[in-house]
């Protein structure tokens, strides 16, 4: 879209060039998602540089990222404040001389190092009572259910509408990368279809991907098991069921996921950070949901195909990490013909599909 018109057709001053500073989530499709602050913030101020404060997880996604000069790498603790570690960061934020702060997640700690540095502007919702660590707060973020519309109204200006629609995340990989991405992992330059059964929450994996991965070898389809370490164990059952046509490309590097998205025709995933990284980077993308909802997590792209069961239980969406009744029933009733159909079709370019 033209996002131009979320500034009613006027860009605001463009001699402005105070650095900003974004402190996204950190979970990996959260912090894709986050693109598209930079990409309403950059129509905004088309000359002040965008950095992303990031952990060493998710540092790789910045590269991918147009609009993005850099990323500001620094691993903090989940479970504490780790005060030392906050003015540490504060003071390698100080050094940047940011104008503005955005930041995005609604807790106390998340706002802590951009106001310790001095950051002029420091932009955010209420959230944990974050007066003063924030000094222009925002309101309402309850009665936002998208993420989307969280994340991107905080880069608006004060009192603008929020628009139906949003730029959509976007990472961006070369033609060279993908060649040199599969000639070290010797692949040919066939399509083929990319699984991703990881997800952060045991009840958001669908039951089913070694099946799938044999009938989709069977069509003589080449297929990829995408994950991180997490996802071994799974990938060699994966292997055992489908035999030569299925290959394991687990890693515990995030760049080898970011890749093997891009080069595939078809990426086949449960609601996870590879879903949306395969949806960034253009690519047709397959979102197998039950647990939670596809209108709050769906993959942002026009190419993007959700499937859920045919049955749902009363529970559908519980948004829980571990199913407690029913007995995965949302994930156990959605059978691996109809994701395999689905995919074939969005990998002979049927176009954007929602399966049932």
């Amino acid at each position: 879209m033209n996002t131009t018109s979320l500034y009613r057709g006027s860009l605001e001053d463009a001699s402005d060039t105070r650095p900003i500073l974004i402190v996204p989530y950190m979970w990996i499709g959260d912090f894709v998602r986050g693109h598209t602050v930079v990409r309403v913030l950059k129509q905004r101020w088309p000359n002040r540089p965008v950095d992303l404060l990031t952990t060493s997880l998710c540092a790789p996604l910045v590269d991918y990222m147009p609009g993005v000069r850099a990323g500001v790498v620094w691993d903090l603790p989940r479970s504490r404040l780790a005060l030392a570690k906050q003015r540490g960061l504060a003071a390698r934020l100080r050094e940047r001389n940011y104008g503005t702060a955005l930041v995005l997640p609604g807790t106390w700690k998340s706002a802590l190092a951009p106001a310790f540095a001095g950051i002029p502007e420091r932009v955010g919702f209420f959230g944990e009572a974050r007066f003063g660590l924030l000094n222009r707060l925002r309101w309402g973020e309850r009665t936002l259910p998208r993420f989307i519309d969280k994340n991107a109204s905080l880069a608006l200006p004060d009192g603008a509408p929020i628009p139906a629609e949003w730029p959509v995340p976007q990472l961006q990989v070369t033609a060279e990368d993908i060649v040199r991405w599969r000639q070290a992992n010797s692949l040919g330059s066939s399509p083929a279809v990319a699984l991703a059964p990881g997800s952060v929450g045991a009840s958001k994996r669908w039951t089913y991907y070694a099946e799938a991965a044999r009938m989709l070898a069977r069509q003589g389809l080449d297929v990829w098991v995408v994950g991180g370490p997490g996802e071994m164990a799974l990938a060699a059952e994966m292997v055992a069921a489908g035999g030569a046509g299925v290959r394991n490309l687990t890693s515990n590097d995030l760049r080898n996921g970011i890749l093997a998205m891009a080069a595939a025709g078809v990426a086949i995933s449960n609601d996870s950070g590879l879903m949306h990284i395969a949806a960034a980077v253009g690519t047709p993308t397959m979102g197998i949901f039950g647990p939670t909802s596809p209108y709050l997590w769906a993959p942002l792209n026009g190419l993007a195909a959700t499937v859920q069961t045919s049955t749902p239980p009363p529970c559908e969406p519980c948004q829980r990490t571990i199913c407690t009744m029913n007995d995965h029933a949302c994930m156990r009733t959605i059978p691996a013909s109809d994701v395999v159909a689905t995919a074939t079709q969005l990998l002979a370019g049927a176009g954007p599909h929602v399966g049932h």
